[in-house]
């Protein structure tokens, strides 16, 4: 009995410490204006291209994955410029999937979150046409191996949950539910999750017996980063079943776990998480969709206040106050890729060749944290 209460009062003096680490409202939406302000001067015109390496439509998965983060600012300050910025790139691009209608790539469809999102505010038909047809080709086709790499998880699964909420069809949420589990359990043989580590490789290619410099298996932040992010928006939406919503609670639960295990005492997150060694470093956008998951866990009340806002807290600090210029740009993001050694060197000071999808993570990451704020 004295054990109970003691334990009980050691979580409500920790409790008390980390409410007054707590930023205000105030200085979280601060932040996130900051950072998105930053990218729409430099991006006044959401339609036109990205040109880098090559020449790309400004409706790719890294450009939607930022639209995903305004959309959730847009909801803590629904100003105007942000909807008409939102709307505005939709209709540049007729509302259509990345490069062509009929592509069953997940990267190409990540685009319809934010049309659907926009749909729902104003459901004009054209918002949800072309995204609709893509989405019913597939619920319709028996192949089921598309989601081969964990990014598709994001990108694609909560798609598939708006349509379920928006059409209200059992056959989204089962269709969607049938492709993660292959993905989980089957893909590349085992399936990309590891359920004695909770965490996800990347591909098949990172199975076992791929190992990284340190022999531990090779699990990339962003990567898991993205999977964390999928359960979130699509427990959002509200799974009518129930043995979905419980798989989705649980493995928010799981990677939570593991996750808190390997954050650095500054914060962040490695782009390693069992290999600080390898490319070692403050890494921002994978911390940003750890901080997002987890923030938006305490929420809804899955994840435990007292044991992981202590580290919801780090990693907005490190993100806010360590990852974010004076000017609004967006420091530690590491550039496109699939691993640990992609797109290095990662550092504050430099512009990786994408910084949408960063700034999309940061976004998100704030909108949860605002809410447990002051």
């Amino acid at each position: 009995m004295k054990r109970t209460f003691l334990f009980g009062a050691l979580l409500l003096i920790a409790g008390v410490l980390a409410a007054r680490e707590l930023p205000s409202k105030a200085e979280v939406l601060e932040k996130m204006v900051l950072a998105n302000h930053y990218f729409m001067q430099k991006w006044p015109d959401p339609g036109v291209k990205i040109v880098n390496d090559k020449t790309r439509p400004s409706n790719i998965w890294t450009r939607a994955t930022y639209y995903e983060g305004l959309m959730a600012l847009y909801q803590l300050k629904p100003g105007k410029e942000y909807l008409d910025y939102a709307v505005n790139w939709g209709e540049a691009h007729q509302w259509g999937l990345a490069y062509r209608n009929e592509n069953r790539n997940a990267d190409d469809m990540c685009c319809g979150q934010t049309y659907l999102d926009l749909y729902k505010m104003d459901p004009q038909p054209e918002r949800k046409a072309a995204i609709k047809a893509a989405v019913d080709r597939m619920v319709a086709s028996d192949k089921i191996d598309d989601w081969w790499w964990i990014d598709a998880l994001q990108m694609a699964m909560p798609v598939f949950a708006r349509l379920g909420a928006i059409e209200k069809e059992n056959k989204y949420w089962d269709r969607l539910f049938e492709m993660y589990l292959y993905s989980k359990n089957k893909m590349g043989g085992q399936g990309l999750y590891n359920p004695k580590d909770r965490l996800w490789w990347r591909d098949a290619d990172f199975d076992p017996p791929y190992t990284e410099p340190n022999g531990e298996d090779c699990y990339w932040s962003r990567g898991n980063g993205w999977v964390l992010a999928a359960m979130v928006r699509v427990l959002e939406q509200n799974p009518p079943d129930k043995k979905q919503r419980q798989e989705y609670i649980r493995m928010l639960k799981e990677m939570s776990e593991a996750l808190l295990k390997v954050q650095r005492d500054d914060g962040f997150w490695n782009v390693s998480l069992h290999d600080p060694g390898n490319f070692g470093g403050p890494e921002t956008s994978g911390t940003a969709f750890f901080v997002y998951g987890m923030a938006w866990g305490i929420n809804q009340g899955y994840l435990k206040k007292g044991k992981y806002l202590p580290a919801v807290l780090k990693g907005w600090e490190a993100l806010a106050q360590k990852a974010l210029h004076r000017n609004g740009f967006l420091g530690y993001v590491q550039g496109t890729g699939k691993e640990p050694k992609s797109s290095q060197p990662v550092g504050y000071d430099i512009e990786p060749n994408f910084e949408d999808y960063g700034l999309g993570a940061f976004l998100l990451a704030g909108s949860e944290v605002y809410r447990l704020a002051r």
